[in-house]
């Protein structure tokens, strides 16, 4: 038997890697420099569309090309990227009006802060319904429906 036939004919969306790093397409990353050139295309000679100026803002990367990234921020803006300016660390944007952080994945658990939105947090690991945040030196659990930059399905460790 060959081992062609172990292959599935199509692939499902969520198994879709980049061409240049194998990683799943799409996923999230941060900002690393605190100002990136968005460009309309995979190359320096390509026009420059506006700047990223948030350190750590989370981005989608939705495509790959040689040491380029296409990336979407939070409003779907974007464009191609040079793969030095972000970084795998990852980040959420806070999408509710002070949003309570829990001591623990509990509505029921002490409140340990309240974030407003449009703050970037550091992501820590996730469950089904929540995850581990931290900013400006607070941290605890939020529901993950109120938080961009990790997908509802996502389980991190």
């Amino acid at each position: 038997m060959s081992l062609f036939a172990l292959v599935p004919i199509a692939a499902h969306a969520q198994d879709k890697r980049g061409p240049v790093t194998n990683l799943p397409l799409p996923r999230y990353v941060s900002m690393k420099a605190a100002e990136g050139n968005v460009r309309r295309g995979p190359s320096l000679t390509h026009r420059i569309d506006w700047v990223f100026k948030r350190r750590g803002m989370p981005l989608q990367i939705t495509a790959e090309y040689g040491n380029w990234r296409k990336v979407q921020d939070r409003d779907g803006a974007g464009g191609w990227v040079h793969y030095a300016l972000l970084s795998g660390v990852r980040t959420v944007l806070i999408e509710s009006e002070m949003l309570p952080v829990y001591s623990r994945p509990d509505p029921s658990a002490p409140i340990n802060a309240h974030f407003e939105t449009g703050v970037v947090a550091r992501l820590g690991s996730c469950s089904l319904d929540w995850c581990k945040v931290s900013a400006g030196g607070h941290r605890g659990w939020a529901l993950k429906s109120n938080l961009w930059g990790v997908d509802p399905s996502e389980i991190r460790e």
